[in-house]
């Protein structure tokens, strides 16, 4: 629903990467239909951020960090015909004030000048998630976004992410159930099917019909 922030768990093959290609329109479904934000899924896709859990470029690739947060205003269906415009001298003023204030807002606008390469792994996670908020989503969708960074850096992304929730829906995977309910409104199980729970409901039982085995539950102290 519309402000929600949701987060998405299951085991793996268990059907969260399908669905997020499902909502960011990159596969059609098999049968039924799936409408994001009142349209077909394809057709909502300029209304939605996507962060992946691994960048889509080469760390090696010769590219600033500034023009790597641009793509994210090319739209999702023109990234590929749309590098000239990240050359200098191309961009518009307003793009360059966009990613200036998306890198701000992340905590990344000293980074701009910045070889992506260079950065470490919270650093290119934030810039990823600039370059998902310079379109202005209405709904951002994060695959495992703290998979490769510490624990502390985990808690600071999730931080921003309740401040964004604030104007945005937020759809995030994670397989660490206990962190993320501290912070979601509701927890959607994925194991070849679908069932939402509200994180109170979420106990050992939900835990263990969803994974098949025993999971410990454990407590995150920082």
């Amino acid at each position: 629903s519309d402000g929600e922030f949701l987060g998405i768990v299951g085991p793996n093959a268990g059907g969260k990467s399908t669905l997020l290609k499902l909502i960011l329109g990159l596969l059609q479904p098999q049968s039924g239909s799936l409408r994001v934000l009142g349209r077909q899924a394809c057709a909502a896709s300029q209304k939605l951020g996507y962060v992946p859990q691994h960048p889509s470029f080469s760390r090696d690739f010769p590219i600033s960090v500034e023009q790597v947060v641009q793509l994210g205003r090319l739209g999702m269906t023109q990234q590929g015909a749309g590098w000239r415009s990240l050359w200098p001298g191309r961009s518009s003023q307003a793009d360059r004030d966009a990613v200036q204030k998306a890198l701000n807002e992340v905590e990344a606008g000293n980074l701009a000048k910045r070889q992506i390469g260079s950065l470490s792994g919270g650093q290119l996670q934030r810039v990823l998630l600039a370059r998902a908020l310079v379109g202005e989503p209405r709904i951002l969708i994060l695959d495992e976004p703290t998979a490769n960074i510490d624990q502390r850096l985990e808690g600071e992304i999730f931080d921003l992410l309740q401040m964004l929730n604030a104007r945005m829906t937020i759809l995030v995977v994670s397989h660490d159930v206990a962190f993320i309910s501290r912070y979601v409104g509701r927890v959607a199980c994925i194991n070849r099917t679908l069932v939402c729970h509200n994180t109170d409901a979420i106990d050992g039982a939900v835990i263990q019909e969803l994974y098949g085995e025993h999971v410990r539950m454990i407590a995150h102290s920082h």
